[in-house]
């Protein structure tokens, strides 16, 4: 793997103080207070300084390993040395003109580069954004307009952004929707194929179990959520629906890969039924689950593509990149923006691409995932708190639960993260529920470096079961050494 260039990691606190943050930024956030809306949340109030490799490093001196990357957007690292090069040659030549009011080659480049490498065998057409949600909603108003339907089908536990129309497609409520009602209308929710929760409209009576009356199978999952995606079309009817937008992992969701399959099963039902099947991409995209798109382990292309976070290193850039009759399905001035694909992004942008070259960036994810199943999977057998252990490649979570009855475990999810940051770790929860730990490093980190988070984050997960009761099984603890 790339070795990170930031130097060893060093525990920033002693291991029983939760002593973040620290003075300077204590009073960087207090500012921060006076200054900012409430409305913006922090995981960690800890003010950076500088940050690259995989670590963070902080105003006051301490060094934490980012197992975060600015939620999967640092990818390549967050100062990396081509993307500060290119970024820098054209502030020397102009900042913005407005690409629909004069030109530049970047844009062009960018939407080449996708159309190339985005799946799908057939000719492509790309429009540039500066946000997912912007990306997300163009997608809608480019099926909208190709094929004159208005419908939109989204899935249970997934999140398409924080727009009035991205909201409504979100399916989580708090923090995301409460209070930002009534949401436009058009928005169908239909059942998705969770292989640790299969939701109750996805699964019918028999559907949920085997002939033994154990826990379903992935294929009867995929089998059920798929009949009541069909139910849910016939209920609204299938021909006044534009589109079907899906991630494919759920990532605010719980990064939810779904039972095998049920992306294909989707695939199939959008083109009997002529709808724009759209995959977002913005979080599981630009090689973060070792594949450059995470459709591509499904063997599956949307009519429509959604990128953004990892495109442009760090600067504001989405992209819907489809078939290019449906892209050019749109009128002229139909869509745009003042900053969509800003010509910093886009020369950002280029320099990702030249990151992922040599392959080397897709073989570092998958060698994160291995270090991680290697250390962290055990857990889901040696204790009675982790209930599932899943992902692709550097986008990996561990979900808390009962393992019995699996009851959600938010507050078990909390205090590990909590544990983490105290011992100089950057994790991030997510989940409907709020009980899931997501991982997402960067792609360039030190194996030595993401072992010894990893080794941090295991601690904490056992200290935690241990102080909670839960049974831990000693015949799994050489694995977990």
């Amino acid at each position: 793997m790339t070795a990170q260039t930031s130097g060893p990691a060093r525990s920033p606190v002693p291991p029983s103080g939760h002593r973040h943050p620290r003075p300077r930024s204590k009073a960087h956030h207090a500012e921060r207070q006076a200054h900012v809306t409430d409305g913006f949340g922090v995981a960690l109030p800890v003010f950076v300084e500088r940050a690259d490799g995989g670590i963070l490093a902080d105003v006051d001196g301490n060094r934490l390993i980012d197992f975060a990357s600015g939620i999967a957007v640092t990818s390549i690292g967050a100062s990396h040395r081509r993307v500060r090069e290119r970024v820098a040659a054209q502030l020397e030549r102009f900042t913005h003109t407005c690409f629909m009011v004069t030109e530049y080659e970047s844009f062009t480049q960018v939407a080449q580069w996708l159309n190339e490498h985005t799946p799908g065998d057939f000719e492509k057409r790309t429009a540039l954004f500066s946000t997912g949600a912007e990306a997300v909603e163009n997608a809608v108003k480019i099926a909208r307009s190709a094929t004159g339907r208005p419908k939109v089908l989204v899935f249970d536990e997934a999140y398409h952004g924080r727009s009035l129309l991205t909201m409504a497609m979100t399916a989580k409520e708090n923090p995301y929707r409460l209070n930002f009602g009534p949401f436009p209308a058009e928005i169908v929710r239909a059942a998705s194929a969770n292989p640790l929760r299969p939701g109750a409209s996805a699964v019918a009576s028999a559907a949920g179990t085997n002939d033994d009356g154990g826990p379903a199978s992935g294929a009867d999952v995929t089998t059920a959520a798929l009949a009541s995606v069909e139910a849910t079309l016939a209920e609204h009817g299938a021909d006044t629906f534009a589109a079907m937008v899906i991630e494919p992992i759920q990532g605010e969701g719980g990064f939810v890969v779904p039972a095998p399959g049920f992306l294909k099963g989707l695939r199939e039902i959008a083109d009997r039924h002529g709808i724009v099947l759209v995959i977002d991409e913005i979080q599981a995209g630009m090689g973060r689950t070792g594949a450059l798109f995470a459709s591509e382990h499904e063997g599956i292309a949307g009519d429509m593509t959604l990128s953004a976070k990892a495109l442009a290193g760090g600067l504001p850039l989405s992209a819907v990149t489809g078939r290019a009759d449906l892209m050019n399905a749109v009128h002229a001035g139909g869509l745009g923006g003042t900053y969509a694909g800003n010509p910093l992004a886009c020369e950002a942008a280029l320099a990702v691409f030249e990151a992922f070259e040599d392959g080397s960036l897709l073989a570092n994810a998958r060698a994160i995932e291995a270090a991680a199943r290697e250390v962290l999977e055990p857990l889901v057998a040696g204790t009675d708190i982790v209930a599932d252990f899943r992902g692709r490649g550097a986008m990996l979570a561990l979900e808390f639960a009962d393992q019995d009855t699996l009851a959600p475990r938010a507050d078990l999810a909390k205090e590990i993260s909590a544990r983490c940051h105290a011992q100089g770790v950057l994790t991030l929860t997510c989940g409907t529920h709020g009980n899931v730990i997501r991982l997402l490093p960067p792609l360039v980190i030190g194996d030595g470096l993401l072992r010894d988070g990893l080794a941090v984050l295991r601690q904490a997960i056992l200290d935690v079961a241990a102080e909670a009761g839960a049974r831990t099984d000693e015949a799994a603890a050489p694995a977990l050494a």
